[in-house]
């Protein structure tokens, strides 16, 4: 009985061990919860990025995408170049996809640099435009805008986007 108890407690501290060491707990839930943005307010963020942009005089696209980086919206104003929807839709996935701005990612990943490998990935945008959206502690997606001149342009008309459903999202 005794060998049958000190393989017991054996077994249930090298249990306990390996639980620990890999970081799995028994009580750990298989399944999470994730927020993510409603179309409605993908909608209302696209709008108001590309009413910015007109208001400044440029003819640009607006892309927002889920926290994955799977489009939600579209839109093209209807002087924008024919570039400018895939490129919309390239920045927001790559401020998605690293979490950062696309402004960020352009100067970290230069010639030269440690992450200059990253501008050979395919669909990376590591030019100013995109901007990952959070709310209440939460990465909920990214929007990204093509067409104003230049990357600053282009952050604040995205930036526009974000301030309009900044309620919405409880920042």
């Amino acid at each position: 009985m005794k060998s049958t108890f000190a393989n017991l407690v054996v077994s249930v501290a090298w249990s306990l061990l390996i639980s620990i060491s890999t970081g799995v707990s028994a009580a750990e839930a298989p399944t999470f919860t994730v927020k993510m943005l409603t179309t409605e307010t993908a909608i209302k963020a696209a709008q108001a990025a590309l009413a910015k942009c007109r208001k400044d005089g440029f003819q640009a696209a607006v892309a927002v995408v889920d926290r994955a980086g799977v489009v939600q919206v579209v839109l093209r104003d209807r002087y924008a170049g024919p570039h400018t929807p895939d490129t919309a839709v390239a920045k927001a996935w790559t401020a998605a996809s690293f979490k950062q701005a696309t402004s960020v990612l352009a100067v970290e990943t230069q010639a030269g640099k440690s992450m200059s490998g990253i501008r050979q990935l395919p669909r990376v945008a590591a030019i100013g435009g995109g901007l990952p959206i959070n709310g209440g502690g939460d990465f909920l997606g990214a929007i990204g805008v093509s067409g104003a001149p230049g990357g600053e342009a282009d952050d604040a008309c995205a930036n526009a986007g974000i301030k309009a459903i900044a309620d919405d999202i409880e920042f």
